[in-house]
């Protein structure tokens, strides 16, 4: 499939079939995935596959799924074969940024205008969402609610040092129900595109 092609035909799709996903087509997808680019080449990305039953339940109840499924959309998190979990380690970019070739002239760590770790993990998690597409599966993203994101990482024992940005549910797609968000349509190319300043 051509580049364009597959940006063209990324978006979120919220159901999927019963069919699985290969183990090796979800290792090929994050080698994809671990290609995206990190400052200093800190790579403190990291993703967590989830494949079994009860705890791809366990994590729908914890991203509320029920308030999709109550807002028309099917059950898109339980029912995706696989979910991957992209996460981020700030403090994996600290220690990076004290080593030598990185401190400033008076050997301290950068100031940071821009938490870095959160675009590292963005272009991992966007490379993953384009990889899936040109497989020929689709995928979803899901937030885990304030209320709920200390159980969700008990659950997937993650690190205090690491932080985990939601959930990818990854499957075979199933005609789905678009969000009604998408009615908003994209925005104008002027005000999305400026020149030689905004």
């Amino acid at each position: 499939m051509e580049f364009s092609d597959v940006v063209r035909k990324r978006r979120m799709v919220r159901h999927f079939t019963s069919e699985p996903v290969a183990p090796e087509t979800v290792e090929r997808l994050l080698a994809l995935a671990q290609r995206a680019p990190s400052a200093g080449f800190t790579q403190g990305q990291s993703f967590i596959v989830v494949t079994r039953e009860e705890m791809k339940n366990a994590i729908a109840e914890l991203c509320d799924e029920q308030e999709y499924v109550s807002s028309g959309f099917h059950s898109f998190i339980s029912e995706a074969p696989v979910l991957v979990i992209p996460c981020t380690s700030e403090a994996a970019y600290h220690s990076r940024y004290q080593e030598s070739d990185k401190v400033d002239e008076d050997g301290e760590e950068i100031a940071w205008p821009v938490p870095y770790w959160h675009m590292d993990i963005g272009c991992s998690v966007m490379l993953l969402l384009l990889a899936v597409v040109d497989e020929g599966l689709a995928a979803a993203f899901a937030g885990v609610p304030a209320h709920n994101f200390a159980r969700f990482r008990e659950l997937l024992g993650i690190p205090s040092e690491v932080t985990p940005v939601g959930v990818i549910p990854v499957g075979h797609p199933a005609q789905d129900r678009l969000s009604p968000s998408l009615k908003r349509g994209r925005k104008a190319t002027t005000d999305f595109i400026h020149h030689e300043g905004w």
